[in-house]
This record gives structure tokens, sequence and C-alpha cells, in this order.
């Protein structure tokens, strides 16, 4: 494992009488993909905004590859690639002139800087569109803008805010391998998201966050080795008829196989168990055309956590997060334009 480009140590923030984040400790790995997982109200975006330097921390400490963003953000931003969940450009410029002008801010020269936008609209598969306005851009169009932006001055640590939001299938795939391909070459990137499934196949690392804390370690080993549901599809048989035939093949009661759509549904406790109930139902020959876990491990792990929250905590949850003053970021950057609420 690389070392840690990014350290968070009991970092708290509070808008008011609201606790945004209440006690977050994290460490994320160069050469790695770390996910940031957690429902709507605990936390993400603000945490994101303090690595990012545009939101001082009211407590605890931050560093970005050993850096320290309240202390010292310019070079801090030297470091940091930022992608909010919403673009925030200037809607007039067009996909090339918004790079440059990005690239310009971090003083690259002026040939440098258009040389720098083109490999990025292609890295990103905008080149069709890099003379159109920011403004006529679709959701996914702007997120690929927006990734392309944050690598504009090739940082060493990434920061990416909901990135899958709003890309179609394709765009996800090609996503996915950029990440990978930015990870090998060293990079420590950082991923938040609420589409678990597209996590699932590119993070290293997962955090989790619960009403503004990071959830302990154990907690999110025990709740990862808890049972999961499996899909079995049985070719020629109705998901009812399925459901019975695997219930039988497998000496399970009746009721812990339920039909769902095309298929029989039945919940293992770990892998292993899962491949020895193959084994079994090929044993007794069934034809089993489809085999697979029906939620990803982070998907799982998420859901076990979530039922494990107090009630008092779990309304909490709920409440949107608060945005931050346009104040929050004291000097203007490259990355700042339109950014500190998104």
């Amino acid at each position: 494992m690389g070392s840690p480009g990014i350290v968070v140590d009991g970092v708290r923030r509070s808008f008011g009488e609201v606790q945004a984040v209440r006690n977050v400790t994290l460490q994320a790995h160069a050469g790695r993909v770390t996910g940031l997982v957690g429902p709507n109200g605990s936390g993400k975006t603000t945490l994101l905004l303090m690595l990012s330097s545009l939101l001082a921390p009211d407590a605890g400490s931050i560093r970005i590859e050993g850096v320290d963003p309240v202390a010292d953000p310019h070079a801090a931003r030297a470091l940091l690639g930022w992608m909010p969940d919403a673009l925030g450009a200037w809607g007039t410029l067009t996909s090339r002139e918004t790079l440059t002008v990005t690239a310009r801010l971090y003083g690259m020269p002026k040939a440098e800087a258009s040389a720098r936008a083109d490999v990025l609209l292609a890295e990103v598969g905008l080149t069709d569109l890099a003379t159109a306005p920011a403004r006529v851009l679709s959701r996914g169009q702007k997120q690929r803008l927006g990734l392309a932006r944050a690598l504009v001055h090739d940082p060493r640590v990434l920061l990416l805010d909901e990135p899958a939001s709003g890309l179609d299938p394709q765009a996800r795939i090609d996503l996915r391998v950029l990440l990978r391909r930015l990870a090998a070459e060293g990079r420590t990137i950082l991923v938040s998201s609420h589409i678990l499934s597209e996590l699932e196949e590119v993070v290293d690392d997962a955090v989790f966050l619960v009403a503004g804390s990071t959830v302990d370690p154990g907690r999110v080993e025990a709740a990862s080795r808890r049972a999961r549901p499996w899909r079995v599809r049985l070719a020629g048989a109705e998901a009812s008829v399925a459901a019975e035939q695997v219930a039988a093949a497998l000496s399970l009661p009746a009721d812990a196989v339920r039909a769902d759509r095309r298929d029989a549904v039945v919940a293992f406790e770990s892998e292993d168990a899962a491949a020895a109930a193959l084994r079994d139902l090929v044993t007794a020959g069934l034809g089993v055309v489809e085999f697979a876990a029906a939620q990803g491990t982070l998907e799982r792990t998420f859901l076990d956590l979530g039922e494990g929250v107090p009630p008092q905590v779990a309304a909490t949850e709920q409440a949107p997060e608060p945005v931050p003053p346009a104040s929050a970021s004291s000097e203007p950057s490259a990355t700042d334009e339109g950014e500190a609420t998104a």
C-alpha cells in the first residue's frame, strides 16, 4: 500500500447549531482509489470542501501529501484536483476555453495551456464539443468537463464528488478505466458517490460516514460479513418454480427463497457458502444459467450500517447538508469559481 496522500484526523465542522461533520478520521493512499460512502446529509460534501481548502475545519487536522490546506492553501491547491458535483463553470466559455483559462490561472504558458486543453478534451471524450459553450452541455458532458478541469494541472491528489452522475453507460466505463489508470500512476484518488455499483467496480478501499462521523472499521467489517442475497436463474423456469426447486435442492424452508422477477433470491452468509450452494444446485441437475450476488459488498455494508443507526441520528441524516457561505474560501483560485456551493 502506498503512502497516505490524504490524512484526516478528528475533523469537525458546524454551521450554527448544525453539526455537519462531527468526527472524521481517515487516510487515502497514493496509488489507490478510496470511496467515500454515506447517506445524504452524512457530511461528505462538507468534508470534501475542507479537503479542497474551500472551507476551514472547526477542529482537527488535514494534510494533503503533508501540506496543511488551512495554513498553506496555495500549496495544497497545487497538489489537488477538485471536481465538485456541479460544474460551476463560466457558461459563455467553450469547453476548450474553460480548460485553457483554468490552466492559465495555474500559471501555465498560453501555448502549453492550449495544448493541455486539447489533450484533456480527447481524454474525456469532448473533442467534438471543444467549441461548444459550457451552458449547452448536458449534465453528463458537464461532468466530463469538470473532470478534465480537475486534471488540468496534473495533480497528485484527486477529490471527486459524484463524478459518475449523469454519465451514460459507456462514459461510466471510460471513467472507471481512467481512474484506475490515474491510480496506477501513483495518484491519491478520493471519490464520493451514491452510485455504489460504480464505486464497487473501481475502489480499492472505502470509508463510511454516518451522521458526520467515520464508522469504526470493526463495525464496517462486521456489516460486510453479514448474509447478503444472491440471484439464481434457472433455464426455462418461472421465478416461483425456480424458488421451489432451489429451496428443495438446498434443503431450505420454502420461505428462505423468494421469487423476484425472473429469479429466485436466497441469502448466503459468505462467498464460500454461495459457492457450495452453486455446486449443490448443479449436482441436483438444475439448469443454472445465472448465479450472482444481488448486492455488491459496498451496498450491503451501507444498508446494514444504516439499519444500526439510532432513530434520532437517522433523522439528522435526512436533513440536507448546510451550504457554506460564499466567503468560505478567502482567496479565489482556478477551482473556486462557482464551486463553493457545489
